[in-house]
């Protein structure tokens, strides 16, 4: 009873209960606190809907006071500080707070309450401006929470207090404009202490920025305090009383601004005596343990460490204090703070339920004893009997269930066998090893017991699997002796028709396919059991892989033909005698069977008379037609928009398509379809209008169509079916001026799915997700161009996509089929030219990585900085040190989107990095800086 209570750290909340503890013993503003009204409790007072934020944050602060001293009967104080901050800097959450509490506290009505933080905490100063030409005063009021005192190059504090009132010269650019004068004049300036509180908090500015790295750094210097302070040579009016006690002194533990652990050493105003608060423990400072300020570091490296100053009576010197808190020193008795009635009954009904909690922890604990000593006597009584006498009758029991009979003092499930019984519902050899064998008597105990089954005994074990696991066992121990067997009686040359036909692929991987026929049989019967491991779904799964494997050639099945007969190559087999047939047959039971004399398919011989009758038909028909159309086998004789040919006023168009298609027979037609239609009908909308405009048949859409002299169209249109005739008239008008030609289309444009198109692909473009970008890191302001020896930048699947595309069009594998309408197309999403899309004609967009160059999955919609993130996962650049352009334009705003932003799919961003910060060992800080934070957001603290 009486004593203090600590706060649960939340996780990087330290230093929020380091300023906690520390008000808490403020009397004044933990008396100021208990008298605020609570909504829940006072009879006169209520507090409105509208103040949740301010029964909010009285509320919680009252939890917190109530549960400083030992009222409450758990061993720290669980989290009411939750609300009141995330982790976050230390001393910007120390002015925000305070900020809130005023704020919250001058809705009250008592004026003890309304006022408490302005008399306990805020003073006033003046930034005072001094004219040097006339001598003019001018005056700027400020009040203040709290001194911040800056700490570079000083070792006492009274020498950061005179810095922080040092007079400033304003000269030159800085000159300040004086009323007086009506111009820029040389002045000066200094801040004025005018009145200081009652509690005088002294910020020292420790966590500096470094101009050099760009984060913010520890200044780790020793700064010399003394437990009084008069700060009467510091103030205007010389005429008060401004002698101060210490209170307290906050600590950060650690070398980096990123990391450490916050403490602070506190003094009990009403018995004078010094406490070391560190979040759950708290600790009484005397004799030697008394120095304040003095925390060992985390992780300091010992050659780093500097040899603390001597310090005398009554002064303290430390390397880790950032906050030095002073009390005016009084001769009045010391505050006696009673906690309200209200307060007291929450406490109280705390502590009920505390004690309910612990009643039910005993008895809980009573009844698991009781339950220990029952289940101690059953094992004692029943462990010597458990073996199995040899010859008398015994039964198999789970290995599993038996431990857990063993271990645990709560009983056990019903005994469950059935993972160890086979498709015959017996128990399986395999099993064996997860069973143990006990006698019938304590067999009969578990099962009048515990229940379950099946019961498992003498009789159990499945005689069928295991004559199943003695023929496989024999067959792969004889395995190698019967491969050395059959390679010597297939160098015997086999006479006459007693021979059998046997697939050469087979005969070269028999072996292989023999052990793992053997191996799937094994897993077959050691998973036999659909309710293996209680799981169903794994049979399912098991069933889906038989299928699959069973897609797969089995041993002489090579040498089937799809009508199930004999195949007619005789490449393919060869013959082998009817005992190394036998022999192989013994692996393979279910494997097809020739003899010598069997004859060859009969459908699949007229098949192959027929291929070779359409084979010569095809290289004919090729033949024709490549001398039948000379223009528009080769591209150079063909046509051209941007250049319209004088000799004729009309062409003709194709897709492009066609002509590839058409062009990969007329180079290989044995292995090529014949193209038998032009299917212009890819060209033209639904309603029969053509997609594409004139000048944009001179550009972007050039590639996705060919133009025909007039007389190739004659002949194409024998050649061919014509589903729709496209063609481009040129009229001229009199005289020599270019500019009174007129191109028309038949079929005529159509504006509406044109304009539909281009509308859905713009909108793809912006709308994209899971897209791939590429991020190009420039080195020496030189990016590598991707046509500088790509051979050497590319993979090497890209290398060989490469090689493929090299290669004459008849050669290349066809990435479009007339029949099935091919894989790899352009994408064109607008609903009314679907048949555009489903006629395969593409235009190539893809990128190939070089050096130096890295992929990235984006959405349109994420932000720059979100890209930035993962710029600097793959290329460890921090965000700041990036600077990104796309086409020459300057990536800058980090919260626009990538959509916004230009970038597309396929997009190549270049990214330079500034230069390395000297220190990347501390590449861990940087990494943190560079995370989003929430900071203070939802804790309330920003609300206001």
């Amino acid at each position: 009873q009486n004593a203090f209570v600590g706060l649960t750290n939340l996780g990087a909340t330290c230093y929020v209960n380091t300023f906690l503890q520390m008000w808490f013993l403020n009397l004044e503003l933990r008396q100021a606190l208990y008298l605020c009204p609570s909504s829940d409790h006072a009879s006169g007072e209520g507090i409105p809907k509208d103040k949740a934020v301010m029964e909010k944050t009285t509320g919680r602060g009252q939890s917190l006071f109530v549960s400083g001293k030992g009222e409450r009967r758990g061993q720290e104080s669980n989290p009411p500080q939750a609300g009141l901050a995330e982790s976050q800097d230390a001393q910007e959450f120390s002015k925000l707070f305070m900020s809130l509490l005023e704020d919250t506290l001058s809705k009250q009505k008592n004026p003890d309450v309304r006022n408490i933080v302005q008399k306990q905490f805020c003073g006033e100063y003046a930034y005072v401006t001094v004219c040097n030409q006339c001598g003019r005063e001018s005056k700027l009021l400020s009040k203040f929470y709290e001194l911040e005192l800056n700490i570079q190059g000083h070792k006492q504090l009274t020498d950061c207090i005179t810095e922080f009132l040092k007079e400033e010269k304003l000269e030159g650019d800085n000159r300040y404009f004086c009323e007086t004068c009506q111009s820029k004049q040389n002045a000066t300036r200094k801040i004025r202490l005018l009145s200081l509180p009652c509690t005088l908090n002294l910020q020292l500015m420790r966590f500096v920025f470094d101009r050099q790295t760009g984060h913010k750094k520890k200044l780790n210097t020793y700064i010399g305090f003394s437990e009084l302070l008069d700060m009467e040579p510091f103030m205007e009016q010389k005429n008060g009383v401004y002698v101060y006690e210490l209170s307290a002194v906050l600590i950060h533990r650690g070398v980096s601004a990123y990391s450490g652990h916050y403490i602070a050493h506190v003094k009990d105003p009403q018995t004078g005596e010094w406490y070391k608060f560190n979040d759950e423990d708290i600790e009484k400072m005397e004799g030697k343990k008394l120095q304040l300020g003095i925390e060992e570091d985390l992780a300091e490296p010992s050659k780093s460490q500097t040899r603390k100053p001597k310090c005398g009576k009554g002064t303290h010197c430390s390397r880790n204090a950032y906050m030095l808190v002073y009390r005016l020193q009084t001769r009045e008795k010391s505050l006696t703070v009673e906690v309200p009635a209200f307060l007291q009954e929450l406490v109280e009904r705390d502590n009920c339920k505390f004690e309910e909690w612990c009643n039910e922890m005993a008895e809980m604990r009573k009844q698991s004893v009781a339950r220990g000593k029952i289940k101690h006597e059953e094992v004692k009584e029943l462990y010597k009997k458990l073996p199995a006498e040899a010859g008398s009758p015994y039964d198999f029991i789970s290995l599993e269930w038996l431990q857990k009979w063993l271990d645990e003092s709560t009983p056990p499930k019903p005994i469950d066998n059935t993972a160890c019984l086979c498709a015959h519902g017996k128990l399986h050899p395999d099993k064996i090893p997860i069973m143990k064998r006990i006698s019938e008597y304590v067999a009969d105990f578990f099962y009048r017991r515990y229940g379950g089954g099946p019961r498992l005994n003498v009789k159990a074990l499945c005689k069928d699997c295991v004559v199943e696991r003695c023929r496989i066992l024999r067959l792969k121990n004889q395995l190698n002796e019967d491969y050395k067997t059959v390679t010597n009686l297939l160098k015997v040359t086999v006479k006459g028709n007693d021979g059998f036909w046997v697939g050469k692929a087979s005969l070269r991987s028999w072996r292989q396919l023999a052990l793992e026929q053997l191996n799937e049989q094994d897993e077959d019967t050691e998973h036999s059991n659909g309710k293996m491991n209680g799981n169903a779904q794994s049979k399912d799964e098991s069933n889906e892989e038989k299928r699959e494997e069973e897609e797969e050639l089995n041993f002489n099945e090579d040498i089937v033909c799809p009508h199930g007969d004999l195949c007619i190559s005789e490449n393919e087999r060869r013959v082998v005698s009817k005992e190394a047939w036998e022999k192989l047959k013994q692996y393979f039971p279910k494997a097809p069977e020739f003899p010598n004399n069997k004859e060859c398919c009969s459908q699949c011989k007229i098949l192959e008379r027929e291929g070779e009758e359409n084979e010569a038909l095809h290289k004919m028909m090729a033949s024709e037609q490549k001398t039948s159309l000379q223009n528009l086998f080769h591209d150079k004789c063909r046509p051209c928009l941007g250049s319209w040919p004088q000799e004729t006023d009309e062409l003709y168009i194709v897709s492009q398509f066609f002509v590839e298609e058409w062009r990969k027979f007329v180079r290989r037609p044995t292995r090529c379809s014949p193209v038998s239609s032009v299917g212009n009908s890819a060209l033209l909308c639904p309603h029969g209008g053509l997609m594409f405009t004139y000048a944009s048949m001179t550009k972007e859409d050039s590639k996705l169509i060919a133009l025909i002299w007039p007389n190739e169209w004659e002949r194409i249109q024998k050649l061919f079916v014509v589903d729709h005739v496209i063609k481009i008239t040129r009229t001229r008008a009199d005289g020599t001026d270019p500019k009174g030609t007129r191109f028309t289309s038949e079929p005529q444009l159509c504006p509406e799915c044109r304009e539909g198109l281009l509308c859905q692909q713009q909108r793809d473009l912006r709308e994209y997700t899971q897209a791939t970008i590429y991020v190009h890191k420039v080195v020496d302001n030189k990016k590598v161009m991707k046509d500088a020896a790509p051979e050497l930048n590319m993979s090497s699947s890209e290398a060989e996509e490469e090689r493929e595309e090299n290669k004459p069009e008849g050669e290349q594998d066809p990435d479009f089929n007339q029949a099935n309408g091919g894989a790899k197309r352009q994408k064109l999403s607008h609903q009314s030219y679907i048949t555009y899309q489903k006629q395969g004609i593409r235009r190539s967009t893809r990128h190939r990585k070089v050096r130096g160059e890295k992929a990235l999955l984006v959405s349109a919609n994420q932000t720059l900085k979100e890209l930035k993130i993962q710029i600097m996962h793959a290329f460890s650049v921090a965000p700041f040190d990036q600077n990104l352009s796309i086409d020459g334009k300057i990536l800058s705003d980090d919260t626009a989107t990538l959509g916004s932003l230009g970038v597309i799919p396929e997009s190549v961003i270049l990214l330079k990095a500034d230069e390395p910060i000297a220190d990347y060992a501390a590449m861990d800080d940087v990494m943190q800086v560079c995370m989003p934070e929430e900071g203070f957001k939802g804790t309330g603290l920003l609300g206001h």
